[in-house]
């Protein structure tokens, strides 16, 4: 495959951006020094291989960020669980090891080139359709990455697609599993349902009942632990007011970076690819024959769909972008640079195989001023020396965390101030440091919160370190029964209401499954909703009883329906009368195809999943 070209088809800017991202992540060492002497103890490990409690905070901050995004403005923190939060998270981890290890036995890998043009292609770090190192910073921030732990999970995530699609997509279907699923899928029910409402409003709650439910839950009736937390902030933008840079060096960067800029071509081409299939002989005769098409005015966009062995380029016509100098194989480039707008060269042999190339657009470097990037140069002049000074005070103050009594000292060492936070709990808070899962989980430690020590420096982002110390800690207390009597009412009136609903409801199939109630249109003052021809995805009728009616057995005879029930979320009791099910036709061609397509991706599914459960099984699993 000509993958040299189709990882570099962005030219100059592509390779530009990559050195940015190679540069910037050289430059957040200090992240994995800072990491590897914090000292915390392993959270499991896998094999031998070990999982450190900073991966297992990381991955629960994960999944608060992920609820958070998908519940939006529902997201209620103290609905969650730290506990359960934390199992999951450990349990992700330990599969996803297990997967790595897994797909290293298979010995499944990728090159660093793949990896750069993923990330050079993903929409999210684009700005314009071009990719922006800024809005890279940005996204990886919000989702709780340093760059190089963002580029390791993204490697680790392409390992563990490889394994799933080589597990999964050796799935396959019979035309009896296809035909089968045909059937029940295309099948349709006759019923009829009567619902009784649940109406909490009729409901009596006597004061006896709400102190019985207070006594005997008594502990889910507590003010929350919280602490006030003091805090220093150290941020590495307070130091590019301490560094100058000389004129001299702006003008010399200035004249490196204009130095980069080439002309750019854009050029489509036509690979015929020298292979262990292919000799370069006929190889040749292939591009030759091409050629005395292109010759005779067929167009190069149709030719190089139909023969071009480049899958990154043939289907957009053999089009490859823009690129400068340096980026193609020599052979290719040079042939490329003599060409002419519009002109097609001759065979070309590179390291791939043969080529036809067309040069279709050429774009003349633009040259900017001194002045325009003058406060960028200012910007990257300032960030090396920056970025050394941070880490300096960051250990700094990690050292004079650690032994000082009080945060007084460490603010002094460095020129910070001392903060104080308002009260928080478990959750922490929505916004500012105290959303950091990081801060509270520190807040809230043995070290800190009961022993009174400060806490280890905390990298809230590559430019944020904290160190916080517990100030005031404010115990769970029971709340007065007054304070909570009211949504007990509301809680049991709401129970009282379901239960009477059922009880109406299952009555009434007891009575017409011995006879005792006739069957009629209208039952204990409820009207039965008939539906015909319903299907499984039926639009208008409420999952919960789609699943009940599909789930009742066939009825014996047409005036013999069968009976079952339904609770639903609100409370309500659902009577379901099944009267007849309806065979469909057979499934046609088309839908049969979408059928063993779902079918072989729902078996794939499980093939992976039974897959990790074996590695699971094997695995010597350790959890601390």
């Amino acid at each position: 495959m000509l993958q040299n070209i189709r990882d570099n088809s962005q030219g100059w800017i592509a390779k530009t951006i990559i050195g940015v991202i190679v540069a910037l992540m050289a430059l957040t060492g200090f992240d994995a020094i800072f990491r590897a002497t914090s000292h915390s103890q392993d959270a499991a490990k896998v094999n031998g291989d070990e999982i450190t409690q900073t991966e297992l905070g990381q991955a629960v901050e994960m999944q608060r960020r992920q609820l958070m995004q998908q519940l939006g403005k529902d997201f209620d923190p103290a609905m969650l669980d730290e506990k359960m939060l934390r199992e999951s998270a450990l349990k992700g981890l330990i599969d996803r090891k297990l997967l790595l290890q897994g797909a290293g036995d298979a010995k499944f890998s990728f090159s660093e080139a793949a990896l750069d043009q993923l990330i050079l292609v993903t929409p999210e770090f684009q700005v314009d359709g071009k990719f922006s190192a800024d809005r890279f910073d940005a996204v990886i921030r919000q989702m709780g990455y340093s760059r190089l732990q963002f580029r390791q999970m993204l490697a680790q995530e392409m390992l563990i697609g490889q394994l799933r699609a080589g597990v999964a997509g050796s799935s396959f279907v019979t035309d009896a599993q296809v035909q089968a699923f045909a059937r029940l899928e295309k099948q349709t029910r006759d019923f009829a349902a009567l619902t009784y409402k649940a109406d909490p409003s009729a409901a009596k709650v006597t004061d006896d009942e709400i102190k019985a439910h207070y006594d005997e839950h008594a502990k889910e009736f507590l003010t929350p632990d919280q602490v006030v937390i003091d805090y220093l902030e150290l941020k590495k933008s307070s130091f590019f007011d301490k560094v100058t840079v000389k004129d001299e060096d702006l003008q010399a960067a200035y004249q490196k970076e204009i130095a980069n800029l080439a002309e750019q071509r854009r050029a489509s081409h036509i690979l015929i690819e020298v292979n262990a299939k292919m000799t370069d002989a006929q190889a040749k005769a292939k591009i030759d024959e091409v050629q005395a098409r292109l010759a005779k005015g067929e167009d190069f966009a149709k030719l190089a769909k139909e023969f071009s062995q480049d899958p990154g380029s043939a289907n957009n016509g053999g089009d490859l972008g823009y690129a400068g100098t340096g980026v193609y194989d020599p052979a290719f480039e040079k042939a490329l640079f003599a060409l002419n707008k519009d002109q097609v060269s001759a065979p070309v042999r590179s390291q791939f195989g043969w080529h036809l190339i067309k040069l279709t657009g050429i774009e003349a470097p633009q040259v900017p001023t001194f002045a325009s990037l003058k406060d960028k140069l200012i910007r990257e002049a300032k960030t090396a020396q920056v970025e050394q000074m941070y880490v300096d005070a960051a250990k700094k103050l990690e050292d004079s965390a650690f032994e000082s009594s009080d945060l007084a000292q460490p603010a002094q060492d460095l020129g910070l101030k001392v903060q104080t936070s308002k009260p928080f709990g478990r959750d922490g808070a929505a916004d500012g440091i105290l959303a950091n899962r990081a801060v509270v989980q520190a807040a809230f430690s043995t070290e800190v919160m009961d022993e009174g020590a400060n806490s280890s420096a905390i990298e809230l982002d590559p430019e944020t370190t904290v160190v916080v110390r517990v100030k005031q800690h404010n115990k769970p207390e029971q709340l007065p029964l007054e304070a909570v009597a009211a949504p007990i009412k509301a809680q049991l009136a709401k129970e009282h209401a379901a239960a009477a609903a059922k009880a109406r409801g299952e009555a009434l199939i007891a009575g017409l499954r011995d006879g005792k109630v006739p069957l009629a249109a209208t039952q204990d003052g409820q009207a039965w909703k008939v539906s015909e021809a319903v299907a499984r995805g039926q639009d208008g009728i409420d999952p919960v009883v789609l699943q009940a009616l599909f789930r009742m057995p066939k009825p014996q005879g047409k005036d013999k329906p069968n009976y079952a029930s339904v609770s639903l979320a609100d409370g309500s009791f659902v009577v379901l009368r099944l009267n007849g099910v309806n065979e469909a036709a057979a499934a046609t061609d088309e839908e049969k195809v979408q059928y063993r397509r779902f079918l072989a991706s729902r078996s794939g599914q499980e093939d992976f999943a039974a897959y990790r459960k074996l590695l699971e099984s094997k695995a010597d699993i350790k959890r601390y």
